[in-house]
C-alpha cells in the first residue's frame, strides 16, 4: 500500500520585519507575532518544519520555477530510447535542442538548476538551524533528533548536488549558505564529486538511518536511499577505489531482507503498488486536497508528468488512458529490442495505434510520434480524479527513483568490476530476467549487465548516464534521421551549458565547453 501523507509541504522561514524612519520612534513597528529566524528555529516543532521544507524541492522538477524538467525524461531524451515529441519541433525547445546535442545557455535546464540549488539551500538551513538550537541552550530538541535532522539534510543535499553535478559538472559548491555578494566558488566536476561523496560517507555513519522507512513515513531518507545515491555517484565517476565500498552497501540492502522484486513488472506502475517491497525510494505525489495549481506550481499536490507523456488528442478513458501532450514517445527500435515474451516490453511501450484501432478512433500523431508511449507513467483518469481543479498538474503517480532491481544490477556490475563472484553476479541478473519471464544467462559480463539495465529502466532516467559512464555514448548516440537527431554525441557534450541567467548574475562563472 502506498502512503501519501509524508513530506509534501515546505514552510518558509519566519522573520522579523522592522520598518524604521529616521530617528522617530513612533515610526518603528514590530510584528508581535513573529520571531527572528534564530529564535524561531529553537524548538523541535519548528526544526521539523525546516526538515520538511528541505524535502519539498524533490517535487518541483516536473514543473516548477518556469520549466518542465522531470529528471527521468530530461535524462532519457539524450539517450536512444525515447524521442522528445510534443506538439511541434519547437515545443519545450530546450528539450529539442538537448536531444540533438545543441543546447545553449538560453535553452537548457534552467528551472532544474534553481530547483536543485533550492534544495541545497534548504538543507544547509536545516544544518545551521540545528547547530544554532543546540548551541543556544534554550532548545527542546534532543541530541538524537538533532542528529537525525542533520543526517537527513546531508543525504538530501548529496542527492541535490548529484543531479547538478551530473547535468552540469562544474558548478558552484557551498555547504554554508551564502552571504554578502552571494557568490560561491565554481569547482571542477571532480572536486564537486570529492566533496559530496566524502560528506555523504560521513553522513551514512549516522545511527539514525534505518534501512527502510517505517509505515506511514515512506518518503523520508533511509539508509538504502543513501546507499543508492552513493553507488550512483561512485559508478558514474568510475571511482574504482570506492567500488568495493559501494558493493558492500548493495550487499547490505540485499542481506537485510527488507526489499524484494515485485512478481508482476507491469503492476509496478499501479497506484496500489507504490511503496511496494521493490521500492527503495519514490517521490510522493497526491491528488487529494492539493494546493498545487498553475498559479502555485510549488504547492503541495500531484505531478504533471503523466500529462506530458500521454498521446495528444486521445479520447479520454479509452483503454483506460487520458489525453496528454505527446512528449517522450518510445522509439520503435526500443520496442523491438525486447523479446516477444519479455514482460517489460508492453509495460514499457504501450501501442497507441493498436489501442486506438481497437476502440474505433484515432489520436493526433504529433511531432516525432512513433505510436508507442511510455506505459509506466501514462495519464489515467483515476489518477487525478480527486484533484478537482488544475487537473493537468495533479496526477498522483509517485516518481520511482530507485528500485530493488537496480540494487541487484548494481551489485552484479560491481562484483564483475572488482573480480568478485561471477556466479553471484549471474544470479542477480537472472533474478531480474526471471521476473521479466525470459531465460537465464549462463554467465554474465559487464556488457550483459548494462544491457539488462537498458531493458529494465526505459523512461526511468538511467540509460543516458550508463552510456556516458561506460564510454559507449560516442558510438551509440549518433545522428539518426528517424529520430530527427542531426548531431552525434561527443565528449564535450557531457555537461550541459550553464543557464544564461546564472552567468549574468555571477560574473565569475565559467561556461562549460559545450
Amino acid at each position: 500500500m502506498k502512503t501519501k501523507n509524508i513530506l509534501v509541504l515546505g514552510l518558509m522561514a519566519m522573520a522579523t520585519v522592522a520598518l524604521t524612519g529616521c530617528s522617530d520612534s513612533f515610526l518603528e513597528e514590530e510584528n508581535p507575532s513573529a520571531d527572528p529566524v534564530d529564535e524561531y528555529y529553537l524548538t523541535d516543532a519548528h526544526l521539523q518544519e525546516a526538515v520538511v521544507a528541505a524535502y519539498d524541492p524533490l517535487h518541483w522538477p516536473d514543473w516548477g520555477n518556469g520549466g518542465y524538467n522531470p529528471i527521468n525524461i530530461s535524462s532519457d531524451i539524450m539517450a536512444d530510447d525515447i524521442n522528445v515529441g510534443g506538439a511541434t519541433a519547437s515545443d519545450n525547445l530546450f528539450w529539442q535542442l538537448m536531444a540533438n546535442y545543441s543546447a545553449n545557455s538560453n535553452n537548457t535546464l534552467a528551472a532544474l538548476w534553481v530547483d536543485e540549488y533550492s534544495g541545497v539551500k534548504r538543507c544547509n538551513d536545516v544544518i545551521a538551524y540545528v547547530a544554532n538550537a543546540q548551541a543556544s541552550g534554550k532548545s527542546d530538541v534532543t541530541e538524537a533528533k538533532a542528529l537525525d535532522y542533520t543526517t537527513q539534510a546531508r543525504v538530501l543535499r548529496a542527492y541535490y548536488y548529484m543531479n547538478l553535478w551530473k547535468f552540469w559538472g562544474n558548478i558552484p559548491f557551498f555547504t554554508t549558505n551564502l552571504t554578502g555578494n552571494y557568490l560561491a566558488p565554481q569547482l571542477p566536476a571532480d572536486e564537486v564529486y570529492a566533496n559530496v561523496i566524502t560528506d555523504l560517507e560521513e553522513a551514512m555513519t549516522s545511527s539514525t538511518l534505518t534501512m527502510k522507512a517505517a509505515d506511514a513515513t515512506e518518503g523520508r531518507v533511509t539508509k538504502a536511499f543513501a546507499y543508492m545515491v552513493y553507488a550512483e555517484m561512485v559508478m558514474y565517476q568510475n571511482d574504482k577505489d570506492r567500488y568495493a565500498k559501494a558493493l558492500g552497501y548493495m550487499n547490505e540492502i540485499i542481506s537485510s531482507g527488507q526489499y524484494a522484486l515485485l512478481a508482476d513488472y507491469k503492476a509496478l506502475w499501479e497506484e496500489a503498488n507504490e511503496w511496494c517491497p521493490e521500492s527503495i525510494y519514490e517521490i510522493n505525489y497526491n491528488d487529494d486536497n492539493h494546493a498545487r495549481g498553475w498559479s502555485n506550481s510549488l504547492g503541495v499536490g500531484g505531478t504533471v508528468l503523466p500529462r506530458l507523456l500521454g498521446p495528444r488528442g486521445w479520447t479520454s478513458g479509452k483503454d483506460g488512458v487520458d489525453t496528454g501532450w505527446s512528449f517522450g514517445p518510445v522509439r520503435k527500435e526500443c520496442y523491438d529490442m525486447f523479446a516477444a515474451n519479455d514482460a517489460r516490453r508492453d509495460a514499457t511501450a504501450w501501442d497507441a495505434n493498436a489501442a486506438a484501432a481497437a476502440n474505433g478512433f484515432d489520436y493526433e500523431h504529433a511531432w516525432q510520434d512513433t505510436g508507442y508511449f511510455l506505459y509506466k507513467y501514462l495519464p489515467r483518469p483515476e489518477n487525478n480524479k480527486d484533484a478537482g481543479w488544475d487537473v493537468d498538474l495533479n496526477f498522483n503517480n509517485n516518481l520511482r527513483v530507485y528500485r530493488y532491481s537496480e540494487v541487484l544490477l548494481n551489485a552484479a556490475e560491481l562484483l564483475l568490476r572488482t573480480g568478485g563472484d561471477a556466479a553471484t553476479a549471474a544470479k542477480y541478473v537472472n533474478m531480474v530476467r526471471k521476473r521479466a519471464g525470459i531465460s537465464d544467462l549462463g554467465s554474465v559480463t559487464v556488457d550483459d549487465v548494462i544491457n539488462e539495465r537498458h531493458l529494465e529502466f526505459v523512461g526511468e532516467g538511467k540509460r543516458y548516464w550508463d552510456l556516458v559512464r561506460t564510454g559507449k555514448a560516442a558510438t551509440t548516440l549518433v545522428a539518426n534521421s528517424a529520430a530527427n537527431r542531426t548531431n552525434s554525441w561527443t565528449e564535450s557534450k557531457k555537461y550541459l551549458p550553464i543557464p544564461q541567467n546564472e552567468l549574468s548574475s555571477d560574473p565569475n562563472l565559467v561556461q562549460n565547453n559545450y
